[in-house]
C-alpha cells in the first residue's frame, strides 16, 4: 500500500502524509519491496517518482489487494465507488464540464474524494500520479486506455466595441492587422493548439497568456481578437464571433487512463459521469 501511494502521488512526502508515516519509513518500505521483487519499481522523473515496467506489475497486484481489502471492510452493502480519484485536465474543461460533473457524482457517492489538477499539456507516458488525464487531441500512448469525450472548436471572438473602432476583418488575411489574443507561443506544449495559431497570419504585438480565462477577459476588455474555445466564447454575452463560418479549428478532448485504471469502479464511474454530463450539457441523445 505504501508503494501504491507513491506510484499514484509521485512523491514520498505526499504518500507519507496520506498514510500518516514519515519520509524515511516510506523509503525503507519501498527499498524492502524492491529487494523482495529483485528490481527497481520506481525511477525519478521530472514530475516525481515514476513506475518502471516491474513497477507496473506491482501496481496491478497492489490494486487488487486494495480492492479486496475494501470489499472486506465495506461488506456486501458497501459502495464500490469510494476512495480517491485524481484527474488532470485543462482549466476550461475543468471549469465548464469537470467540476459540475464531479459535484453531481459525489452526491451519488459521498465516500468518493476527487482531486482536480490543472494541466494543459501533452499526455504523459506514465500516469502514476493521476487516475485520469484529459488532453487536447488524440493521444499517442502505450499501455493506456484512451477515448474521445468532447468535440469543440477554436473560433475567433471580439467585442462589438472593438470591431466598431478597429473594423471587422473580411478575411483570414485581414487578421494581420489585428492583435490576436492567445497562448504564449513558447509555452505551448500541445501541438493541436499550436497549429491553430500557425493557420493564421502573424499578429501585431498583443496580449498573450498561459491561461485561457485570461484570453477571455483580455478579449472582453478590447485587447484584440481572441482565439477561444467555442464553449467559452459562445456563452459570453460580451463577445461576438468574428469570421464566423470562415475560420474554425476543430479539436477534441480525450480521456486517458492506465490500462488497469478503468477496472477500478471509482475510475470507471468517474469517466462515465464526465461523459454523461458532457452529453447532457451539449444536448446530445443518449447512446444506444
Amino acid at each position: 500500500m505504501t508503494f501504491l501511494a507513491v506510484a499514484r502521488l509521485g512523491r514520498y512526502t505526499a504518500a507519507g502524509a496520506v498514510l500518516g508515516i514519515n519520509h524515511s519509513t516510506v523509503s525503507r518500505r519501498i527499498a524492502a519491496l524492491e529487494a523482495a521483487m529483485g528490481g527497481r519499481l520506481l525511477v525519478r522523473g521530472t514530475g516525481g517518482w515514476e513506475v518502471t515496467d516491474l513497477g507496473r506489475r506491482a501496481v496491478g497486484t497492489a490494486e487488487r489487494i486494495e480492492s479486496s481489502m475494501r470489499e472486506l471492510l465495506d461488506g456486501e452493502d458497501g459502495d464500490p465507488v469510494h476512495g480517491m480519484v485524481r484527474i488532470a485536465a485543462p482549466d476550461a474543461f475543468t471549469s465548464v464540464f469537470l467540476a459540475p460533473a464531479m459535484a453531481a457524482l459525489r452526491e451519488e457517492h459521498p465516500a468518493l474524494a476527487v482531486e482536480l489538477l490543472s494541466a494543459t499539456q501533452r499526455v504523459r507516458q506514465n500516469r502514476s500520479g493521476v487516475d485520469l488525464e484529459i488532453v487536447v487531441g488524440r493521444p499517442q500512448v502505450l499501455r493506456a486506455y484512451a477515448t474521445p469525450i468532447c468535440a469543440y472548436a477554436l473560433r475567433l471572438y471580439a467585442t462589438a466595441d472593438y470591431l466598431a473602432v478597429h473594423g471587422e476583418p473580411a478575411s483570414v488575411a485581414d487578421l494581420a492587422n489585428h492583435p490576436l489574443v492567445y497562448y504564449v507561443e513558447s509555452s505551448l506544449q500541445v501541438d493541436e493548439l499550436d497549429r491553430a495559431l500557425q493557420e493564421l497570419p502573424d499578429s501585431p504585438p498583443s496580449v498573450r497568456s498561459t491561461s485561457v480565462f485570461a484570453h477571455v477577459e483580455a478579449t472582453a476588455a478590447g485587447a484584440g481578437i481572441g482565439i477561444l474555445p467555442d464553449f467559452l466564447g459562445d456563452r459570453d454575452a460580451r463577445l461576438v464571433r468574428v469570421l464566423d463560418g470562415r475560420y474554425e479549428h476543430p479539436l477534441a478532448y480525450w480521456a486517458v487512463a492506465r490500462d488497469e485504471g478503468t477496472r477500478n469502479p471509482a475510475v470507471a464511474e468517474t469517466l462515465r459521469a464526465i461523459t454523461e454530463h458532457i452529453r447532457v450539457a451539449q444536448g446530445r441523445p443518449a447512446s444506444a
